[in-house]
């Protein structure tokens, strides 16, 4: 991930002590997410999204971000996906362009209509829900996928071995996707915790694994309702949080026939639902 961590120095206190040392912090730059599509009102690039993100793996979260907005459905919609203007004053190109293979329909106004239903928000769990069903999303209730507990338990271990820019920083979510017996096959790293599950489905996407019926996904903070419908669009059946979730991720995922792990450290965990996909 490169430009994803920024060499400064600090100063350091230690007790009485106060003395001067190398150290890296994340980098944080925001970017900005264009998509250009002829069946839009017009085929000038419009700007969907500005998130703040750690530099490296753009596409995938361009593209990721609208797989799980519902805004595109599979990656033969995607005619390219590239960085567009000057690169920002600290070398960063922080605008990224998605075009749409001609004919393909979208609903921009599906953006506007689903940001007033996120969990920052405080909108109440009802229209969040609603918001899913709407959109058409199925309940996961036909993946019999099994994962091994004593695979779950290593997991947190494993990730961080693999999070290479937070050993250096500290300062980084991670989002892993792993196989039923605990093999991480994909990690990706970034400041924001929705940006790093983004960046991992945006990769499935790609690579055209999706739905990911046969894998779970690890995230290293806490389970909001957010990171839980990604999960949902993505079809991983099985979402872990080394935190706490909320009350509105539990919800999504029992009404979804999901399965939630919460807390999951020090060889324990928190089953909420689906506790049948455990092994």
């Amino acid at each position: 991930m490169t430009g994803a961590s920024l060499a400064i120095d600090v100063s350091k206190v230690h007790g009485e002590r106060q003395f001067s040392q190398a150290d890296s912090v994340a980098v944080e730059e925001p970017l900005e997410i264009q998509l250009c599509s002829a069946s839009a009102a017009d085929s000038a690039a419009k700007s969907v999204s500005i998130t703040m993100r750690t530099p490296g793996d753009d596409a995938e979260l361009a593209v990721g971000f609208l797989f799980t907005e519902a805004i595109i459905t599979s990656a033969s919609q995607i005619a390219s996906v590239q960085h567009s203007g000057d690169p920002a004053p600290a070398g960063f190109r922080n605008v990224i362009r998605v075009e749409l293979e001609a004919g393909v329909q979208v609903d921009l106004g599906r953006l506007e209509r689903h940001f007033y239903t996120t969990s920052s928000c405080g909108v109440c769990g009802k229209s969040s829900l609603d918001a899913l069903r709407v959109s058409g999303q199925q309940p996961l209730s036909d993946v019999t996928t099994r994962f091994s507990r004593e695979a779950l338990v290593r997991l947190p271990d494993e990730l961080r071995k693999e999070q290479e820019v937070f050993s250096k920083t500290g300062g980084l979510h991670a989002a892993a996707v792993f196989s039923p017996d605990g093999e991480i096959t994909l990690v990706r790293e970034d400041v924001g915790r929705h940006n790093a599950v983004d960046k991992v489905v945006g990769a499935l996407l790609m690579a055209n694994r999706l739905p990911a019926h046969g894998f779970g996904l690890l995230v290293s903070g806490r389970a909001s309702f957010e990171l839980m419908q990604k999960a949902l669009v993505a079809g991983l059946p099985l979402l872990a949080a080394v935190g706490a979730p909320s009350s509105l991720a539990v919800s999504l995922a029992k009404e979804f026939d999901m399965t939630l792990i919460g807390f999951l450290r020090q060889g324990n965990f928190n089953i909420y639902s689906g506790a049948e996909r455990l092994a």
